[in-house]
């Protein structure tokens, strides 16, 4: 390619060349991590385009730079209106650009919304398997049935060698029956796992030590994690589903401090109930790096609680990139960029 083009990647071009490579994404999501947490990051806050009169629908812009050997810069734009599932469309749709560093060329355009969810899933199965290193994770529990949580079950079985059973529950009976079925077979070719379609969320509490809500709930609805076991862990992928009575009561764990902490996220209404941060023991970066221990109490519920950085969406879409130029996938528009003048 030359500096003046372009690729693009489809989604179905970013689906193939994703297409069992659940531990090279884990890999690169956790060195994004590591890179972020040394400071070789730029990253600044997202950005909401909200709309009148609408609390529900939202377009997010993460602008972002990843160095320390990634070297690439870029923003993803995504969108979330839950009302799409309605009318037979996916919640979220997204595109991601990516720029080179060194030049701020944009290299290449990608189908976001996969990556998205990947780079999410990925991240909630590394907690996971920093929150419940040493500890048995027989039994995982989803709250909430949509793409994220499928997503995250397709990592946290990479994650966790022990986890044998899946609960499932949403509000939506309909929806956690069909993707039960679609669970089952997506894990099929990895290993044996028992996929269950639970009719009370306390029943998911009580039998799970490692519980993933990813819900389109806006505004707090757990008011009591009482029914979970001792020294369990929450991953609260969808952020506002906890009270902040409920947050401030446990340990927990942020993927980045000042960006989990705004947008009236469950953390940000604990911040402006006690006046400071306090509650927020670490970041994932300092568990995967060693400087932080998975836990503080045994018998203390913790709660991994990300934001969603724009890193991630760089480090993976970057892998999608060099597995499309390697192997020739995707479009490459020529003279997408104007040539300079003589």
């Amino acid at each position: 390619m030359k500096p003046s083009d372009i690729l693009i990647l489809r989604g179905g071009d970013v689906e193939d060349l994703l297409q069992g490579r659940e531990d090279e994404v884990l890999d690169v999501v956790g060195r994004a991590y590591l890179a972020h947490g040394r400071g070789e990051s730029s990253l600044p806050h997202s950005n909401f385009l909200r709309f009148p009169n609408d609390d529900l629908n939202r377009i997010i812009s993460l602008p972002a730079y990843l160095g320390d050997g990634f070297g690439v810069a870029g923003m993803k734009w995504i969108a979330s209106f839950p009302g799409n599932l309605q009318k037979g469309f996916a919640r979220a749709s997204a595109v991601l650009i990516l720029n080179s560093a060194s030049t701020g060329l944009p290299e290449a355009i990608l189908e976001s919304s996969l990556i998205s969810a990947r780079r999410t899933a990925a991240s909630a199965a590394l907690a996971a398997r920093e929150l419940r290193r040493g500890r048995e994770t027989a039994a995982a529990g989803l709250i909430g049935t949509g793409v994220i949580n499928f997503e995250t079950a397709r990592f946290l079985v990479r994650a966790l060698p022990d986890l044998s059973r899946f609960v499932l529950y949403d509000l939506n009976t309909e929806r956690a029956q069909a993707s039960a079925v679609s669970l089952r077979e997506m894990l099929a070719g990895f290993r044996e796992v028992e996929v269950a379609v639970a009719g009370d969320p306390l029943d998911v509490l009580r039998e799970c030590p490692l519980i993933a809500y990813a819900t389109t709930a806006v505004k707090p609805h757990v008011t009591d994690l009482s029914a979970c076991q001792p020294g369990a862990t929450i991953l609260h992928t969808s952020l506002r589903d906890l009270t902040a009575d409920v947050v401030l009561a446990h340990d927990n764990v942020v993927d980045d401090v000042d960006h989990a902490v705004r947008a009236q996220t469950s953390l940000h209404l604990a911040e402006q109930r006690v006046g400071h941060r306090d509650f927020i023991r670490c970041t994932l970066a300092e568990l995967l790096a060693g400087t932080a221990p998975a836990k503080r109490d045994e018998s203390r519920l913790s709660i991994f609680s990300p934001f969603g950085l724009g890193i991630l969406d760089l480090a993976v879409g970057q892998l999608v990139r060099e597995r499309a130029l390697a192997t020739g996938r995707g479009t490459v528009i020529e003279g997408f960029l104007p040539l300079p003048l003589p």
